[in-house]
């Protein structure tokens, strides 16, 4: 019987058929980046705002000031006796009422005794120039609440971290493309009540779930394409992150034209329903099937790709072998049952875990000071189209492992350069931290391709979804980790970075070389793959497995 990489190979391992599924899945990246980087456009903090005394309002009707006006009566005091007061987290400590003249109102504040007035944090009633105009103004995440808007962010990664065991296990279950279309429909229906969120609560719970659903659409997509390409043609994993870049370089686009957060997340939400017309166009995965025991539909499929790739399959191609290995519930376990699988799972943990860590904290480390804040974005995400250009005209050449340690151990390096080049040379500095940030960018890229390719068909999604679950541990501990050794030393957190790196680069180099592999199919064929080591790419090409599917 044949297996499933022959009988792709003469359907057309990357033809008209699945360029068609891959531009289409690669839309999803687009989508995926709006979600994980909105909060920068969703969040702007507001140009002017103030805190309201008590009674102030009635008190500006009745009087006939204007709003600007009002201001000038609530926060001069303050000026007068705090000059580092612009009344954004403090107000006077009294209120106006009835009794409290127009005229009367400013004979307290004609002198510096002003100053002498009590003072009280603002709780609320703050009034802002722009209102709405994003999730700050919306819910007051302001002075003392500020620290909620990073709470929002948190949240939404640890979404992605439960999608990540919730979705990868339900994708190995049930089925690629099932999760997948589930997943688009709750981000678009996640989105919209996220956009009219009647409080803050309600906001973070269903930005939760927009997180859960968001890690579903883009982890699922990403091993579907993988799955129905050739060896040779995996490569297109690393397109799909090309997607990714555009979208955050399309983002700052966005939130420039619609001048609202509500409008802003409608906009980056409602496209994920254009995703469910691909249930008529993007079949479920044939090597999915097959390890479900559904040989029938895995060869109607295989028909269907060689058709439209203007190819015919053998008459000998009537049936392909089904694996007997099925993993109907696939655990942790299943990832570290066996001394290989147990090697490349923690490698590709802590790869994960530490791509994201430097990759977030670099970018939050170089920023963009002042300027144009959607100018500055758009840059900042075309300096990452490099990284997949150079990843496309290696990784085919001489192999993923070589050039996935390379780039962990440049940026460690670019780090561990940064951290100590002195402060009057700003370019040089930007520069170096800049080439780190390129070669992390490149090692997360690569740890996608890497990661599918290394676990087998029947552990396939939830596998990747589980490594990469760390990612999202790692995006939640940059900020922290940053922010906290910067406390001590501005440079401290380089050095860390530069450490966990080159560690990384290390680690990476004990991975198997999977360039010119065929994708495992059971948990066997990844022992043998890693047994044979770098020697096995021409060979493993070219070896039949013990079990076809």
């Amino acid at each position: 019987m044949p297996s499933f990489d022959e009988v792709l190979k003469e359907a057309g391992e990357f033809g008209r058929f699945q360029k068609r599924v891959f531009f289409l899945l690669c839309q999803t990246g687009v989508t995926f980046s709006f979600l994980f980087a909105s909060v920068v456009f969703l969040g702007q903090a507001p140009d002017n705002y103030w805190c309201r005394i008590p009674g102030a309002a009635e008190l500006s009707e009745r009087c006939g000031w204007t709003l600007e006006e009002e201001r000038n009566f609530t926060v001069l005091p303050l000026r007068l006796g705090n000059g580092s007061s612009g009344g954004e987290c403090e107000r006077l400590d009294i209120a106006w009422d009835a009794s409290v003249s127009c005229a009367s109102l400013l004979v307290p504040y004609g002198n510096h005794s002003a100053g002498n007035l009590p003072l009280t944090p603002c709780h609320d009633n703050w009034v802002y120039e722009q209102p709405h105009s994003s999730i700050v103004s919306e819910y007051n995440l302001v002075c003392g609440n500020a620290w909620m808007l990073d709470l929002s962010q948190a949240v939404l990664n640890l979404g992605f971290l439960a999608g990540a065991f919730t979705l990868g296990y339900a994708a190995d279950r049930y089925g690629r493309i099932l999760i997948y279309l589930l997943s688009c429909l709750g981000v678009g229906i996640c989105g919209i009540i996220v956009a009219f969120a009647p409080n803050f609560t309600v906001f973070l719970i269903f930005r939760f779930l927009q997180g859960v659903f968001g890690k579903g659409t883009w982890m699922t997509c990403y091993v579907i394409v993988t799955e129905i390409v050739g060896s040779d043609q995996r490569i297109v994993g690393i397109v799909i992150q090309i997607f990714f870049t555009l979208g955050i370089m399309i983002l700052p686009g966005i939130a420039y034209l619609v001048p609202t957060w509500q409008g802003i997340q409608l906009a980056i939400s409602l496209p994920n329903f254009l995703f469910l017309l691909y249930y008529w166009v993007v079949p479920e995965s044939p090597r999915w099937l097959l390890t479900r025991k559904k040989g029938e539909k895995a060869l109607k499929i295989m028909h269907s790709i060689a058709k439209h790739n203007g190819k015919y399959l053998s008459p000998h191609y009537s049936e392909i072998t089904i694996s007997n290995e099925e993993v109907s519930n696939p655990s942790f376990l299943d990832l570290v049952r066996t001394p290989r699988m147990r090697r490349n799972t923690l490698i590709l943990m802590y790869a994960w875990f530490t791509s994201a860590l430097i990759y977030q904290g670099l970018v939050m480390r170089l920023g963009i000071v002042g300027g144009n804040l959607y100018l500055d974005f758009f840059i900042s995400g075309a300096v990452e189209l490099p990284a997949a250009l150079l990843i496309l005209v290696t990784i085919d050449r001489i192999g993923r492992r070589l050039p996935f340690a390379i780039s962990n151990i440049v940026a460690g390096i670019a780090c561990l350069i940064t951290a100590f080049l002195p402060e009057d040379i700003p370019w040089l500095k930007t520069t170096v931290a800049t080439l780190g940030r390129l070669g992390i960018t490149m090692a997360f890229e690569i740890v996608y391709l890497v990661n599918t390719e290394l676990y087998p068909t029947t552990l396939r999604n939830f596998g990747v979804s589980l490594c990469s679950s760390l990612c999202d541990l790692g995006g939640i501990i940059a900020p922290f980790l940053l922010f906290r050794l910067a406390a001590i030393w501005l440079e401290l957190p380089l050095i860390i970075f530069s450490i966990l790196a080159v560690i990384c680069g290390l680690l990476v180099l004990l991975l198997p070389e999977t360039k010119g592999i065929s994708l495992p199919e059971t948990v066997e064929d990844v022992e043998q793959l890693s047994s044979h080591f770098g020697k096995c790419g021409k060979k493993r090409k070219h070896q039949a497995t013990n079990s076809y599917i």
